[in-house]
Parts: structure tokens; C-alpha cells; sequence
């Protein structure tokens, strides 16, 4: 079988995204494999500590023994998505057991998040977490910049963001980043942002995002690594396509696919419908959004 790093490594020097989506409930797995698998497409399932911190995936544990009941190795892998350093509410979080309950697990590959720490402690969290990823054969993912929406509180305007550069990933230090850090894949701010995560603000459709591919252009010609895009929904599609050219193997989406179950069962009242509505918005993802269909066979 070959490994998840080789995998998203194929995907960069083949312009092909590998989608990672999201799953804050657990009824979500089941029918994201299927429609990976349905697209013949290559993705991986994923959680967040915000996941069973502040949604309802219960533990890391219980998504991976989930993803273990319906695994299928040709289509779809299992991510640890955002371990932080420090959390959305500014706490100082114990990163390191969290890992290695993950490596215990089963999980693929793993994320930790030192992005809200200044560059030279964000570089010694993420050497340390990409030794101990290393250690047991698995690639480390790593955040540099600011990729906002996870904190509590209105966000300024989208437009002031994006003309500012405000958070973007400056290239010279992802360069030292990845060269002192260890990280096998870097995830970037270059106007995308997260989806809200408060209660008051979770239901509300994401701003539409762009992308500035002239910045991520010079983010890949430093780095030399994948890059990863946060925040993947709702950014304009023709800019997403463009990006995985440019260097972009990985994507998470989260917003999408878990509104689309949220909504399903709210208006039904059935578990079957919510699973429902999400494979068919992933299916809908693979073929039209990011056109993978038939991907697999290429990575």
C-alpha cells in the first residue's frame, strides 16, 4: 500500500488536489467513503480537536474505529486535521499525548498547529511533533500564517483581509519554516478562511473567498513541499482549480459537507437523510467542484 506522503507528493507533481473532509459527526464517515470511493477519487477523512471539543465526533478515537469499520485503503486515509499549540480561545493545549494517542489509533498522518505562536516557537512545536511522526513512519502536516474563522467574534470584512495581506504566509519565513521544521506538508493563508465554529454563527454561509495565486506561486517556488489550503469551501471555484496547479495537494473542507448533513437531518429528523445529503455535496465536490473523478488511478 502506498504511504499517505507519497501519496500527496504524487498529487503535487501531478496538479491533482487530494480533498481531506471533515467529519464533526460520526454518521458523516460512512458516506464520505462511498461517494470517494463511487468518484474512484483518492481523499482522506479527517477530524479536528475543535471537532470532539465543540461539535459531536465524541473523541479521536471514535472516529478512527468509524473510519476502521468502513476503511477502504485504495480511495481514502485517516488525518488528525488541527492539533493546536494554542487553541481558538488562546489556551495553551498539551499537543504531544494528543499525537501519540493518534499514532495509536491507526491514524495516517497527523496535524499540529503552532500557527498563533511566533515563528521560532512555532518552528520548535513542529520539529517536535515531526519527530514523533517520524518516528512511527507517518507525515507531519504544519500551518503557517493566519487562516482565521475559528475564533470567536465577527471577522473583519473579507475585502479589507484580502487587499491588506493581513495573516498571509510570508515566503521567506516558510522557507526557514520548512527548512528548520520537518513538516511534510504546509498549510497556507493566501485568502482562504475557516468556517465559524460558534454556535451563533455556524449555520451562516461562508463569504466567498479568492485566492491570491501569485502569492501561492511563490509560496511553492520556496517551499518545494505540498501546500495545503484550509478553509476550502466556498472559495471561487476557478480559483481553487488554478491552485492545484500552482502547488495545493491538499484541501480541507469542512463547512460544506457538515451543513449539508446539519440541514438534512434537521428538516427530516432522520439520521439516513443527513448521511443522504452529504454523499451526494461530496460527490458533487469530486466531480464538479474539484474534478477528480477517476483521480485515484493517477496518485
Amino acid at each position: 500500500m502506498t504511504g499517505t506522503a507519497q501519496v500527496i507528493r504524487s498529487a503535487r507533481a501531478a496538479g491533482i488536489v487530494v480533498p481531506a473532509f471533515n467529519v464533526p459527526y460520526l454518521p458523516m464517515v460512512q458516506p464520505v467513503i462511498r461517494a470517494v470511493r463511487d468518484e474512484d477519487s483518492f481523499a482522506l477523512v479527517q477530524v479536528a480537536r475543535l471537532e470532539w471539543e465543540k461539535f459531536a465526533s465524541g473523541s479521536l478515537e471514535a472516529v478512527a474505529e468509524e473510519f476502521h469499520r468502513h476503511e477502504d485503503p485504495a480511495h481514502v486515509r485517516l488525518h488528525l486535521d488541527h492539533v493546536p499549540v494554542l487553541d481558538e480561545d488562546h489556551r495553551s493545549v498539551d499537543y504531544l499525548p494528543i499525537l501519540r494517542r493518534a499514532l495509536k489509533a491507526g491514524y495516517h498522518s497527523v496535524m499540529v498547529d503552532g500557527s498563533r505562536l511566533a515563528l521560532e516557537e512555532n518552528i520548535r512545536a513542529t520539529r517536535a511533533a515531526a519527530d514523533l511522526a517520524h518516528e512511527a513512519g507517518i507525515p507531519c502536516e504544519a500551518e503557517l500564517g493566519a487562516v482565521l474563522g475559528h475564533e470567536e467574534g465577527p471577522l473583519p470584512p473579507y475585502e479589507e483581509l484580502f487587499a491588506s495581506g493581513k495573516g498571509f504566509t510570508d515566503p521567506a519565513e516558510a522557507a526557514r519554516f520548512v527548512r528548520e521544521s520537518g513538516c511534510d506538508w504546509l498549510s497556507v493563508a493566501i485568502g482562504n478562511i475557516h468556517g465559524a465554529i460558534s454556535k451563533a454563527a455556524r449555520d451562516q454561509k461562508k463569504v466567498e473567498a479568492r485566492l491570491a495565486l501569485e502569492h501561492l506561486t511563490r509560496l511553492a517556488e520556496v517551499t518545494k513541499i505540498p501546500l495545503v489550503l484550509h478553509g476550502g469551501s466556498g472559495i471561487r471555484p476557478e480559483d481553487l482549480r488554478r491552485s492545484f496547479a500552482l502547488g495545493i495537494a491538499k484541501i480541507n473542507v469542512g463547512t460544506e459537507i457538515r451543513q449539508a448533513y446539519e440541514v438534512g437531518l434537521r428538516e427530516s429528523g432522520s439520521e439516513e437523510k443527513g448521511r443522504e445529503a452529504v454523499y451526494r455535496r461530496t460527490r458533487s465536490l469530486l466531480s464538479e467542484t474539484y474534478r477528480i473523478s477517476g483521480s485515484r488511478a493517477r496518485l
